[in-house]
């Protein structure tokens, strides 16, 4: 199968759901990291380099892939969508309250916890689920054309 070259890097495209599982694996051993880290001041650099990841992989999610994965048509396919969204949501109001919790409180690491089971499980119903579903759908050519739109999509938010 002939891979999908880059415009600007020259570089074979990533398929979309590859990107999107690296990212997946990144922000767990973030999570990881975290876990394994009692100063304060780097716990919260830590926060905000989750925050940062998270940010940049929702975004990519709610504005190319999702709406790809609508386009497939089916009641499943929006169910995956409407499910992901909210959890998305509940991300998002997570993160919000934990600039606020002092690192070295221990409402901090709950919070960090209910974070990072949220966040793994909706890696792990993307993965399992939607995921699939995507390569079976759109297929290579289609994921790959989403990719290259994320990667450029992440290169600009990360400017």
């Amino acid at each position: 199968m002939p891979m999908v070259k880059a415009a600007r890097s020259g570089r074979a495209t990533v398929k979309a759901t590859e990107l999107l599982k690296r990212q997946h694996r990144e922000v767990k051993g973030l999570f990881r990291t975290v876990e394994g880290t009692q100063g304060a001041r780097e716990r919260q650099r830590l926060l905000e380099r989750i925050g940062e990841a998270l940010k940049i992989h929702t975004a990519i999610e709610e504005k190319i892939f999702y709406p790809a994965i609508r386009e497939i048509g089916t009641d499943k396919a929006e169910d995956l969508v409407l499910e992901s969204l909210e959890e998305h949501h509940v991300v998002d109001l997570i993160l919000a309250e934990l600039p606020r919790v002092d690192p070295a409180d221990e409402r901090f690491e709950a919070k960090m916890t209910v974070l990072k089971e949220l966040v793994e499980h909706h890696a792990e119903e993307e993965e399992e689920e939607m995921f699939p579903m995507a390569e079976r759908k759109l297929g290579d050519e289609q994921l790959r054309e989403l990719g290259e739109q994320m990667e450029a999509r992440v290169e600009s938010m990360k400017k």
